[in-house]
């Protein structure tokens, strides 16, 4: 008896997901190869960074997940490299896999633009890690301020700076201004938090460049009613312990957070194919490599052209099409079926949270803001999230969020509490 077609997912994320889902009950085998053991749910990370949720309400076990599905294999490892002459994976370690087709769902991480180094100062947000570094710097910076005598390293130390206005560091700075000023005074007796900074840098001439004029000139205004200082047409030249130079100034901050651009896995470099200015992967019009009918490339390691001759963009929604994109046409491979000529992707519209009690919502036609955009958030949010119970942790730390101005997360781990660099 032939063995059952053998497809090579890599990335457990939100393409590679919907892909094996998709695939249930097809005449294939699958092994599901990621370098961590869970998926994440992103579009929450930056909640977890500042203390609304806890890690376990927006990441599950990938074994569970498909845990009922005999037909899926999960691997922990990391790729190393593609040969697609052998058609086999390269595992961290010397091990390989075979495949009979490969779906390449390797997702993006930070850039620095050429300066790497400012990643250890500037941690980016991608991952857990990244969410738990980001907010234990951020609740140590006060507590570091409460000893401080001297006066201009506590100024520092309650200065919170974001590069990068897109939906991450706008999200990301109303919440911190929310933390500094309206939930943690009270709490400390040495310091006054209502007088933190949290500067929002942006080099474009405006915030959330992805959304209509009018409701990014909303967003700026209610993120400077939090107390957000919002710097646009700025751009950071350097970066280090001490802050962040912009221009010929400089602003002296303990606690940076880049949100400024993604640099694509290296999965063109894997399959010697052409990459954009990004590093991701340029495919064709069915997300397969050129000259690689057999290899697909997805999510936001893919450059995929629309129609207008804009490109994709790097979000969930698109992600998820492209896994079900591609799981009807190896569907159709296998079954005799014919596939789907190319891939269009449908805009399901643009959300964006300032604060916890105000958003924006772009559907194309239908623009909405403040309160009601945050309930629609919300329910969006939570129809994503992967299992009932899941749905339901998040909406309670989100209805007692809301109802008592606390954040259910705020712990100080691992160990740079204990020594904190100077």
């Amino acid at each position: 008896m032939a063995e059952p077609h053998h497809l090579v997912v890599v990335g457990g994320g939100f393409g590679g997901l919907q892909l094996v889902k998709d695939l249930e009950g097809a005449p294939v085998r699958i092994t599901l190869v990621d370098r961590r053991n869970h998926h994440l749910f992103q579009p929450l990370l930056y909640q977890v960074a500042t203390t609304i949720l806890a890690t376990s309400e927006i990441a599950w076990p990938i074994r569970r997940l498909f845990r009922d599905r005999a037909d899926v294999t999960t691997l922990l490892s990391e790729v190393t490299g593609v040969d697609p002459a052998a058609k086999t994976v390269l595992l961290s370690g010397g091990g390989a896999v075979s495949y009979d087709t490969l779906v390449l769902a390797t997702g993006a991480t930070h850039a620095y633009f050429g300066h790497d180094e400012w990643e250890a100062v500037a941690p980016g947000l991608k991952t857990l890690e990244d969410a738990t570094t980001i907010r234990r710097r951020m609740l140590t910076a006060f507590e570091r301020a409460e000893l401080e005598e001297d006066a201009a390293r506590r100024e520092a130390l309650l200065t919170f700076v974001i590069v990068g206005a897109g939906p991450t560091g706008v999200e990301l700075a109303g919440i911190i201004a929310e933390i500094a000023h309206q939930i943690l005074p009270g709490e400390f007796r040495r310091i006054d938090t209502r007088k933190a900074r949290v500067v929002l840098i942006e080099a474009g001439s405006r915030i959330l460049a992805g959304f209509s004029e009018d409701l990014s000139a909303y967003a700026e205004r209610a993120l400077k009613a939090l107390g957000v200082e919002v710097l646009t047409e700025t751009r950071v030249t350097d970066c280090d312990r001490e802050g962040v130079t912009i221009g010929e100034g400089a602003i002296a901050s303990r606690t940076i957070v880049w949100a400024a651009g993604v640099q694509a896995s290296p999965a063109a470099q894997w399959l010697g194919i052409p990459a954009d200015r990004a590093g991701r992967a340029i495919v064709q019009a069915d997300l397969t490599a050129p000259g690689l009918p057999d290899v697909f490339v997805i999510g936001d390691t893919a450059s995929v052209a629309q129609e207008n001759g804009k490109l994709v963009p790097g979000v969930a929604p698109a992600a998820k099409q492209q896994g079900a994109f591609v799981a009807r046409v190896i569907r159709a491979r296998l079954e005799g079926g014919e596939a789907p000529a190319g891939f269009r992707y449908r805009n399901q519209g643009n959300l964006a949270t300032i604060g916890r009690r105000s958003a924006i919502v772009d559907f194309g036609r239908i623009r909405l803001k403040g309160t009601l955009a945050w309930w629609i958030w919300g329910l969006a949010h939570i129809y994503f999230l992967i299992g009932t119970r899941s749905r339901f942790a998040v909406a309670w730390s989100w209805l007692w969020t809301y109802l008592s101005g606390q954040h259910s997360a705020r712990l100080i781990t691992q160990g740079e509490a204990q020594n904190p660099p100077r």
